[in-house]
């Protein structure tokens, strides 16, 4: 793991290697707002490192929220430890994913901030997340925002890629990375986390991006892509081209499931 800084985010950078199919980025943010947010907390596997990770970059005593874009394995690995650790956080997700949630983990109702897109998360100072729905999702928990302070978008698994190389998983920034290769492993990963992008009306799809096309945001920060701080009007080309391509065909179904199995082999209780 490892951490990297854009303006006012600090990026907690991880992967995963999934044999047969690439490196896939890992990411976790800390959004230095007046009240500090971290989204996502980190694979199961790499608990430790991402504990350690978030408390170099901000004191845990005040953090505000903890923003979780949906409650799949690779995106809450050390939520129960955060929360202990941040005990004035309150923990921002919909409320399917707060429904869901309360199967497992026992978060406090008073701890929990649901949220809906289109609706806003204050932030200090003026500053407000608005939430919305990604137009890529594998769970339908999904939300991620829009930052009126930094003009940021959080994508969550949007416009994630599967990688060739670990160090093209590391990378600063999809702008040090050969094009091609980027568009080849985002419509990689479009057809492993989202198939039914492949058989969407295109017209229809284009509506549920239109806000964000508007929103022209100078920094997208996903959970599965390096840091991309250019190059907006390329995702916008991919979201379009997406309905209209042919599926890969892709390896066995149970890779990715194995690689978050390998991390949760690691953890180490703390």
């Amino acid at each position: 793991m490892h951490i990297g800084t854009i303006g006012d985010v600090h990026a907690l950078r991880d992967r995963l290697d999934v044999p047969g199919m690439g490196f896939l980025p890992v990411n976790a943010f800390v959004v230095h707002a007046d009240e500090p947010v971290l989204v996502d907390t980190g694979l199961p596997g790499s608990r430790a490192e991402f504990l350690d990770a978030v408390g170099s970059v901000v004191d845990l005593r005040d953090l505000a929220y903890v923003w979780l874009t949906h409650p799949d394995r690779d995106h809450l690995g050390a939520l129960d430890a955060v929360l202990e650790l941040a005990p004035r956080a309150r923990l921002v997700c919909t409320a399917s994913a707060a429904g869901y949630l309360a199967l497992g983990q026992q978060v406090p109702e008073e701890r929990i901030h649901v949220i809906a897109p289109g609706e806003s998360l204050p932030v200090g100072g003026g500053r407000r997340l608005r939430a919305f729905r990604p137009p890529l999702y594998d769970n339908p928990m999904t939300v991620g925002f829009l930052d009126s302070g930094n003009g940021a978008c959080v994508t969550s698994d949007c416009f994630g890629a599967m990688l060739p190389t670990a160090d093209s998983a590391d990378a600063a920034d999809i702008a040090d990375l050969d094009p091609a290769a980027v568009r080849a492993g985002q419509t990689f990963w479009a057809g492993v986390d989202s198939p039914w992008v492949h058989v969407v009306d295109p017209r229809r799809f284009a509506a549920t991006y239109e806000d964000l096309r508007r929103f022209r945001p100078g920094l997208m920060l996903g959970a599965h892509l390096p840091p991309a701080a250019d190059g907006f009007d390329g995702f916008l080309d991919l979201l379009a081209d997406l309905p209209l391509s042919t599926p890969d065909q892709l390896p066995p179904g149970d890779l990715l499931d194995r690689a978050v199995d390998d991390h949760l082999d690691r953890v180490t209780p703390r």
